[in-house]
Order: C-alpha cells, then sequence, then structure tokens
C-alpha cells in the first residue's frame, strides 16, 4: 500500500487545499489530531516542515507561510492541473472532512480494496523520478513449468492500474526490449546508481491507446469494432465507457444502442465483452464474432454434461 509517509504528504496538502483560508500551524495541529493517519501522535513544528519539503519534492507544490499572519496556504495549486499522478493520489487517498471518525465508521463504509502489488511504489516511483534503474527479482508462471524466478535490471517507463493491479512498463537491458511486469510478482526491488534516459518519443498514453486493458501487442493493428448493447447495459456504457474511443452510432430508445470503438483485438478485450453476457452483441469485426462464438461454445461444453 501507500507509505504513511506520502499519505500524510496528501493529508496535509489536501487540507490545505479545501480550506477557504490559510491556516495556522495551531489549526493544521488540530486537524492532524483526527487524521486517521496520524497514528495518535502530534504534529510537531519540525515534522510539518519537513512535510512541506516533501511535498515540494513530490508534487512541485509549495506551502508558503504568509509571515505577517503566521498561517500557511498553497502557493502554486495550478500545478496540480499539469501533474496527472498527483492529481490521481490526492482524489484516492485523501479522506474527507466527513470522515473524520472513519475508524468509527470502518464496518459501515466500504470501501473497494487496495490495489495489489503495491509494496514497491515508493522505491519505482523515486527511480523515475532519477531516471535511475533497477534491479528486480521476478517470479512468474510459465506455461507448462513450475513458477520461474529471474533477476533482471530494468528501467521503469510507466505505471499504470487494471484490474486492481499494478504494472510497471520498462526496458529490460538483459533482453533490450520493452517488457510490461505486475508488480505482484515482485519479490524484490532494489534502485541502482545507473542512470538512464527516457526515450524522447515515448509516450504512455499513446502506447497503451488503441488496448483495453495493459498488454499491447505491437504486430497488432487497431481496427474498427461494433458492438450492440441492449437494455441497462446501454446505460452503463454511455455512463461508463468501454473505451475512450467509443461513439454511439444508433440506438432505439429502451432497446439497445451501438457503439463503435478502435481497438486492437486482445483477450482483454474478449474477457470484458464476455463479461457483460447477453446484454453485448459483437457485430464486426468478424475475427472478433468467431472468437466470442469459440469462446461461448468452450464455456458451454463446460456445463453441457
Amino acid at each position: 500500500m501507500i507509505s504513511k509517509t506520502y499519505y500524510k504528504y496528501i493529508w496535509l496538502l489536501d487540507l490545505l487545499l479545501n480550506s477557504d483560508e490559510a491556516l495556522s500551524f495551531d489549526i493544521i495541529s488540530s486537524e492532524w489530531d483526527l487524521n486517521p493517519a496520524a497514528d495518535d501522535t502530534t504534529l510537531a513544528l519540525r515534522t510539518f516542515h519537513e512535510y512541506r519539503k516533501g511535498i515540494k519534492e513530490m508534487f512541485g507544490v509549495e506551502i508558503e507561510c504568509d509571515r505577517k499572519k503566521n498561517v500557511y496556504y498553497v502557493k502554486n495549486p495550478e500545478v496540480l492541473e499539469e501533474n496527472r499522478l498527483a492529481k490521481w493520489l490526492l482524489r484516492k487517498y485523501s479522506i474527507p472532512k466527513d470522515f473524520a471518525t472513519f475508524n468509527g465508521m470502518k464496518d459501515r463504509v466500504l470501501l473497494e480494496e487496495i490495489p495489489l502489488g503495491q509494496a514497491f511504489l515508493d522505491n519505482i516511483l523515486d527511480a523515475m523520478q532519477r531516471n535511475v534503474e533497477l534491479q528486480i527479482d521476478y517470479q512468474r508462471y510459465e506455461r507448462g513449468q513450475e513458477e520461474h524466478m529471474q533477476t533482471f535490471h530494468f528501467q521503469p517507463y510507466a505505471l499504470k492500474v487494471y484490474n486492481r493491479r499494478w504494472y510497471l512498463l520498462g526496458y529490460k537491458k538483459e533482453k533490450e526490449n520493452l517488457l510490461l511486469i505486475s508488480l505482484d510478482r515482485v519479490h524484490d526491488l532494489k534502485k541502482l546508481s545507473t542512470h538512464f534516459e527516457l526515450p524522447s518519443d515515448f509516450d504512455a498514453k499513446k502506447y497503451f491507446a488503441d488496448v483495453v486493458g495493459v498488454f499491447v501487442d505491437k504486430d497488432k493493428q487497431a481496427s474498427k469494432v461494433k458492438i450492440r448493447a441492449y437494455g441497462v447495459q446501454a446505460e452503463y456504457l454511455r455512463s461508463t465507457p468501454l473505451h475512450k474511443s467509443q461513439a454511439e452510432v444508433r440506438s432505439k430508445h429502451g432497446e439497445f444502442a451501438e457503439f463503435t470503438y478502435r481497438l486492437c483485438i486482445t483477450p482483454e478485450l474478449i474477457s470484458q465483452l464476455l463479461a457483460m453476457g447477453e446484454n453485448v452483441e459483437v457485430l464486426e469485426p468478424k475475427e472478433l464474432k468467431e472468437e466470442m462464438k469459440k469462446r461461448i461454445n468452450n464455456m458451454f461444453n463446460f456445463y453441457n454434461l
């Protein structure tokens, strides 16, 4: 999970961003006592200044002091608009003020489990920020074999969450190619002093642009995918698109809606469509329709005993 120190940075920054006015240290300290991340400790002034420094390093956000009034405020909140990771961390880990008594409500406020594989996030983020290599002990399943452990040197390019798992994309030096690894399969990870240059043409958004999920096959080209969604599934897709390329091209009120996408046909896409069951029909391409039929027939055979 995210480190307690980072959580405290996020809590402090969230407090100041959502305050209508600058806050004195006494007010910040009293709010700290209600913070679930405080671990029943008081906030010392020296620690507060260390957190200010850490927030600047992590987010690029400066917490300034108005010395005339001896109050603190966020000097450059606009920086967060350009920092997608910072915005995501704030949105995911900030606790609303109404949850100040969260520990007493834990049986009534049910949250989704934190994504798997977060134990090494701090070191990975630091390595990405500094552009230094990692040494990774990685255990994966090989088809037809038992678990296989390997150690390799890795240049971390980008992180992505999918299906409650963290994935790290980077350059594996031993194989001299891009590799995507799941952090829940990492057994050990060390930051090295070896620096690397992130390719000037690398764009994480573009890399994952044509897939649902995380796995990219460069030998596959994106093509038009068309589906028909029935009943409430159409409304669900309108509110939660399967992919950013989604476009609604036809509908009949209360019955169905047709959506098109530009996607690579991958196992993850097929799994998502299968999960919608009888509420979705693949219209094109033919390749995807045939694969769906094959998977559905295989499933039918499991139960047709």
